[in-house]
């Protein structure tokens, strides 16, 4: 009988041991945004959110917990940001650096820790894309919700890995979501950076989407992507080509943008930026190419940033002489 106390209280002491909490550095930082958003359109359904309708002012505080510490094969980071009233997460994920192995990653919700989410559109900007408040960028990849990461670098060549499965809806310990849903996408996305060429990014991405819809038998998508930006000096260019292929009746798209910045001094940054879809023709539909414009400006003093970006899309989503205007400036304090 001895002999069973000892054992017992030996498991127990090792499961106390294995659930111990190690040196951890936590931090807490936030921001707190002021907006002003002004839409504009005209032609065909300008009156879906095309247009402003009441207070077109905004705001939002954001605060970020994060912590980080050795488990003895990594260290591992978890980071959660919470919007106004800490009612609901903007991002949470976790990370485990293994050092030359690699990082892996789980994220939760709202992260793009990983995949070609992060990198859907990575061109040069001061502000927002010349897509933003108007339109999409129409590449997508994984979502940032239920999704295992993988990344590491190998000298001037770095990977991006990522995989989710079954819906998109964050969940907790041991829950589940996306009932019925059967689909998983798979992300591939690799980054050259020229030690001879400082200043030169590359970067190339495919995803592919099977079930694209979530359910049995819904059609396959494969998303791929390439761009490339330089930087010398204050000035900063980039060039980026994607295409969406879809394998049922849904239109196929092709993506061409650039976009340029210019850092007027250490305070003030610009911008310009072009967007342009085209959805391929189904059936006897014609190709619509949409395109998108923009401006960006950023001006940061001490903590305090005001941003302002204004876009304009013509033959908005696809709809010939549909115009859609989106002019936001924004506040930023961080703290």
């Amino acid at each position: 009988m001895n002999n069973i106390k000892k054992i017992g209280l030996t498991a127990l002491a090792g499961s106390l041991v294995a659930f111990s909490a190690n040196a951890v550095e936590m931090s807490v930082t936030g921001t707190s945004e002021l907006s002003y958003i002004s839409k504009d359109g005209k032609g065909a359904a300008t009156n879906n959110g095309d247009t402003t309708e009441g207070n077109p002012f905004g705001s939002n505080t954001s605060i970020k917990f994060s912590g980080s510490g050795d488990v003895g094969f990594g260290t591992a980071t978890i980071v959660r940001t919470l919007n106004d009233g800490l009612g609901a997460a903007l991002s949470q994920y976790t990370l485990l650096d293994m050092g030359d192995l690699g990082t892996l990653s789980f994220d939760s919700t709202g992260g793009s820790v990983a995949g070609l989410t992060p990198h859907d559109d990575n061109l040069p900007t001061a502000y927002e894309e010349a897509w933003n408040g108007v339109s999409t960028s129409g590449i997508s990849g994984a979502a940032s919700n239920n999704t295992f990461g993988y990344t590491n670098s190998f000298g001037p060549l770095a990977v991006s890995l990522a995989k989710t499965k079954g819906g998109t809806a964050g969940t907790g310990d041991q829950g589940v979501s996306g009932v019925g849903a059967t689909g998983s996408i798979t992300d591939v996305v690799v980054i050259y950076k020229p030690e001879e060429v400082p200043g030169l990014h590359i970067q190339a991405g495919v995803s592919q989407a099977d079930d694209a819809t979530g359910t049995a038998g819904a059609q396959d998508k494969e998303t791929q992507m390439l761009m490339a930006k330089y930087s010398v000096g204050p000035v900063s260019a980039g060039y980026q080509l994607g295409t969406v292929d879809n394998s049922l009746t849904t239109a196929d798209m092709d993506v061409k943008a650039y976009s340029i910045a210019f850092n007027v001094n250490d305070s003030l940054a610009v911008s310009y930026g072009r967007y342009d879809k085209e959805n391929n023709s189904v059936g006897t539909t014609a190709a619509i190419t949409e395109e998108n414009t923009g401006i960006s400006a950023a001006y940061t003093t001490g903590a305090a940033t005001i941003r302002m970006t204004n876009n304009e899309a013509t033959n908005a989503g696809h709809t010939s002489a549909k115009v859609k205007e989106h002019t936001e400036i924004s506040v930023v304090l961080a703290f």
